[in-house]
């Protein structure tokens, strides 16, 4: 049996974070596409954090809910479990208007988007 190059091997593993398959598939197959839409999300992404961060610190639920509900549907592409639930559960919170979870919440967020960092990146590395 022939042995797999250490990139065929890389790409054989699994993502921890995200769905890959989910991901190919919400853009017809077209990995060139997906590594595009990966390079726009990681460009994007901290300027939306941002708005989150600033809308957490003034108390603004609108601005909450707005910046969470884009963020939400930019990670959706990519079958991200723990992102999506953590920037929806901020969506509802704005939506509400009761933001005194707000700050867990945004830590919540930040850290799955950190964790999915590392598997965006393989993604568009290879």
């Amino acid at each position: 049996m022939e042995s797999k190059t250490e990139q065929e091997s890389v790409a054989d593993q699994p993502f921890a974070n995200m769905d890959e398959a989910l991901a190919l598939s919400r853009v017809g197959g077209d990995f060139e596409l997906l590594r595009e839409v990966v390079g726009l999300f990681l460009d994007d992404y901290p300027r939306t954090l941002e708005k989150i961060r600033s809308a957490v610190a003034a108390n603004d639920a609108s601005g909450v809910e707005h910046n969470a509900h884009t963020l939400k549907g930019s990670v959706s592409t990519f079958g991200a479990k723990d992102v999506f639930e953590s920037a929806l559960a901020l969506e509802k919170q704005g939506r509400s208007g009761n933001l005194s979870c707000a700050q867990d919440g945004l830590r919540k967020l930040e850290n799955a988007l950190q964790a999915l960092r590392p598997d965006l990146e393989a993604l568009q590395a290879r």
